[in-house]
């Protein structure tokens, strides 16, 4: 085998798809195990669509994804040997390879207007089949073409489709053939200058030595087209992988009704580029062992190959997704976790935008308290309130929490816990005074227990409702230090203390 050269093509006209990720992934797996090179070429000539905000979101996007290209419009030195990489500065380059066909008798130039070709297509679909040009300028003689252009007549091109089969062995689905009478001759260059996609992306292809193109499966029916431009300039095509479609839970091809469908999404909700990353591998593709299911950047290189891809088309499972990225976030560094956590705390109003060293440190340990709840990083400004908006009204006036300040039992509890909490942290607003251990917490609960017979639920629930507000959460051991240091740190919304929490319940339950 030649050295492996794989392309990932996007097209910069709105935020890159899951299924593209997919895509370039395996390109991207299938060239690090081949020791190969991995190119990205941007495809810009949907001029109407296309836009430099979107390529910049793309390339950082892929980036933060995990992806680093060898070849590509923003690599040092050019891009690369085989530059430019985006198609619209490759246009010249288009038409001059276009015209070396019209030379050659493989194309001819069409002056058929769009009514023309839509009243064609409208007298196929009536007669049941299958539209397609009819080659009505394909007889034309080539003199008065020429002449009709040199003249301004607007004109594209288009390729000679001859009769028979195409055929390839698919990487992925097998032998494939297909008719050429399903194809008609299609257009190269259109009439304003810009190149057809199955055009432009051979002549790159071709130009970029790329020996491998590995792409989603609603691409098999244009690999004909492409085949008949390889015939006609008499080159040798790459090897074809068609990769199956990702559907959502209802077996539909994947879309926004479904959730999370771009890159950004992912972000946005949260999700670690590694939980992705790992995931999408697995979506289409098998191990070795057919079995494991978490696997690292270096373990995907060292096994991937085509024969393990699933042909069948892959069920996009959220529930999969959000195990993983538990996995991962557990994994993680805490500091790294605080640091990905901040956007999210910031945009809630809890945190402030540039915060210091003691509000992340202290931030790791918010984290380690109530990371076991999360799917996804997005869940933590809701997980949090606990933390942050204590309001003893709304405990005890709540529908779920309001029977603490009413059950008789509850009081009894109460009124003997919060008084040895508060003689620890004499000032009225927990500022000064001895911080609240959990080692001393426990020794005050000890001693409530041998004053009033509570023990268990009985003892830490209405305990646990008058500090948090909420019937459950994470646990107090974790969250006693996280009040009691949160109460001392500048944050955008401060943290009340042990005591604060206390000394305000007591006052709105009549304690």
């Amino acid at each position: 085998m030649s050295k492996v050269r794989v392309r990932f093509a996007p097209s910069p006209t709105g935020y890159v798809h899951v299924g593209n990720v997919r895509t370039a992934l395996f390109n991207w797996l299938f060239a690090r195990h081949h020791g190969g090179a991995f190119v990205l070429r941007i495809e810009d000539t949907d001029v109407e669509r296309s836009k430099e905000e979107y390529e910049t979101q793309l390339l950082a996007d892929l980036r933060w994804f995990g992806l680093d290209w060898d070849e590509g419009p923003d690599t040092p030195h050019g891009g690369g040997p085989f530059g430019p990489y985006r198609q619209s500065e490759r246009l010249e380059l288009y038409r001059r390879y276009a015209l070396q066909l019209i030379d050659a008798g493989h194309a001819y130039f069409c002056f058929c207007s769009a009514e023309q070709l839509e009243a064609e297509r409208q007298e196929a679909l009536k007669a049941g089949r299958q539209p397609r040009y009819s080659g009505r300028c394909r007889a034309r003689p080539r003199e008065e073409a020429a002449r009709k252009v040199a003249e301004g007549e607007p004109a594209a091109i288009r390729l000679k489709i001859g009769e028979g089969q195409f055929h390839w062995n698919d990487l992925v689905h097998g032998p494939t053939s297909f008719s050429s009478e399903v194809i008609g001759d299609p257009i190269l260059v259109r009439s304003d200058g810009h190149s057809a996609y199955n055009y432009a992306v051979v002549i790159d292809d071709h130009l970029m030595e790329i020996t491998h193109v590995i792409r989603g499966d609603d691409h098999i029916s244009n690999t004909p087209r492409q085949l008949a431009l390889y015939q006609a300039f008499g080159w040798r095509p790459p090897e074809f992988a068609h990769l199956s479609t990702i559907l959502g839970p209802d077996r539909a091809r994947l879309s926004k009704r479904h959730g999370a469908t771009s890159l950004q999404n992912f972000r946005d909700l949260g999700i670690l580029p590694e939980a992705l990353r790992n995931y999408l591998a697995l979506l289409g593709w098998s191990p070795a062992d057919g079995v494991t299911e978490i696997l690292s950047p270096e373990q995907l290189i060292a096994q991937f190959t085509l024969d393990h891809i699933n042909k069948a088309p892959a069920v996009f499972d959220a529930e999969k997704l959000n195990w993983l990225n538990r996995h991962y976030m557990k994994e993680s560094p805490p500091r790294r976790l605080a640091e990905l956590s901040l956007p999210f705390l910031v945009e809630a109003g809890y945190l402030p935008k540039r915060p210091d060293e003691p509000t992340l440190a202290w931030l790791e340990r918010v984290l380690d308290a109530v990371l076991k709840n999360l799917d996804h990083l997005s869940q933590l400004p809701a997980a949090v309130k606990l933390i942050f908006e204590y309001d003893a009204g709304s405990v005890v006036h709540g529908e779920e929490t309001r029977h603490v300040a009413e059950d008789a039992a509850s009081r009894q509890v109460l009124a003997a816990f919060i008084p040895k909490v508060l003689a620890d942290s004499p000032a009225p607003d927990g500022s000064s005074g001895a911080a609240l251990t959990y080692e001393r917490f426990r020794e005050i609960a000890k001693a409530v227990q041998k004053e009033t017979g509570k023990k268990g639920k009985d003892l830490f629930h209405p305990i646990r409702v008058a500090l948090t507000g909420a019937v459950s959460g994470p646990e107090l051991e974790k969250l006693i230090p996280v009040f009691e240091q949160g109460a001392k740190l500048a944050l955008a919304r401060p943290v009340k203390s042990v005591a604060q929490r206390l000394r305000e319940f007591a006052a709105a339950s009549s304690l």
